[in-house]
């Protein structure tokens, strides 16, 4: 299927993977390229020493276009930003922030840049700002989120911008894929989907706790201080949000998720880790792999949209 984004990417399929922290990891990117989508390396709050390397190691696995995510908010954004250069990374998302003063160098080394944005005001200021494509990320995702849904977000920001948009939130079959091109999005992105890949390192209570998920088992928290936050509901984040009613200050919220996520998906702790996972988690019931399902997803899309 082309579309502009595909094109404008070099990807054959107009699936991107979300760059999300502690799981898109070189095997998990790598096999979502080699499968014809676009694996998205995941820098979160990591030093750009590791960056630098997981950039090498999936190069080791593809020769496929791969991007990655850069957290504006991680103190050695700086020289992440860097690295990405000199390692001749061909796409750079981001999130938490504005990327302006990353751009100049970004776009003279060819880089082709989205941002994700959850509204169109943030839209039209990434345009603006020379970015090429954009990624309207709904409230239904897992991890970080904004307030507007995906079918409400993405025909807004169509309307709003010139340039392509990616559809994210609330998105893991052929439906949801179909669902996004007819409110005029280029591509989708998917996380969630994509924790349960057979290629993700992923711990295996993590995964069983997405493969179990009901339609009503995710929790957003964080909403009093700004920065809600989607997961799966636990111990940790009935506890969090018992704090947040009574008033808890911002630090002591925040000491309570320190170094949850690692807990949840490197050590499999599914009780007090945090087990980001958006809405769409109650639909992801199979383990497979990044093929598998690409495959999937897009033939049952092309039957949906009558793409012969």
């Amino acid at each position: 299927m082309k579309t502009k984004i595909t094109e404008l990417l070099g990807i054959e399929y107009p699936i991107i993977q979300g760059g999300m922290a502690w799981v898109a990891e070189y095997h998990l990117v790598a096999a979502v390229s080699e499968a014809g989508g676009l694996g998205i390396i995941g820098a979160g709050g990591a030093p750009a020493a590791f960056v630098r390397e997981q950039i090498q190691k999936t190069k080791e696995l593809t020769n496929k276009p791969f991007g990655v995510n850069v957290m504006l908010m991680n103190p050695e954004a700086d020289e992440i930003a860097k690295v990405i250069v000199e390692e001749g990374v061909q796409v750079v998302t981001t999130g938490a922030g504005n990327p302006g003063k990353y751009l100049a160098d970004w776009k003279a080394a060819g880089i082709k840049v989205a941002p994700v944005v959850a509204s169109v005001g943030l839209a039209k200021m990434m345009e603006r700002a020379g970015v090429d494509a954009v990624i309207a990320e709904g409230t239904e995702s897992g991890g970080h989120i904004g307030s507007a849904t995906t079918m409400t977000l993405v025909p807004q920001v169509v309307d709003a911008v010139s340039i392509p948009v990616i559809a994210a939130g609330g998105i893991a079959d052929g439906r949801g894929f179909a669902a996004a091109m007819m409110l005029g999005a280029e591509a989708v992105q998917m996380g969630t989907r994509f924790v349960v890949a057979k290629e993700s390192i992923v711990h295996e209570n993590y995964k069983k706790k997405i493969l179990a998920a009901k339609d009503i088992d995710s929790e957003v928290t964080g909403t009093t201080h700004g920065h809600p936050v989607r997961q799966i509901r636990n111990n940790m984040t009935r506890e969090y949000i018992k704090l947040e009613k009574a008033g808890a200050p911002f630090e002591e919220l925040e000491h309570l998720t320190l170094g949850a996520l690692r807990k949840a998906v490197v050590e499999g702790d599914t009780v007090n880790g945090t087990l980001m996972a958006g809405q769409i988690a109650g639909m992801i019931k199979e383990e497979m792999t990044c093929a598998e399902m690409i495959r999937e997803i897009m033939e049952q899309a092309e039957s949906l949209l009558k793409i012969s």
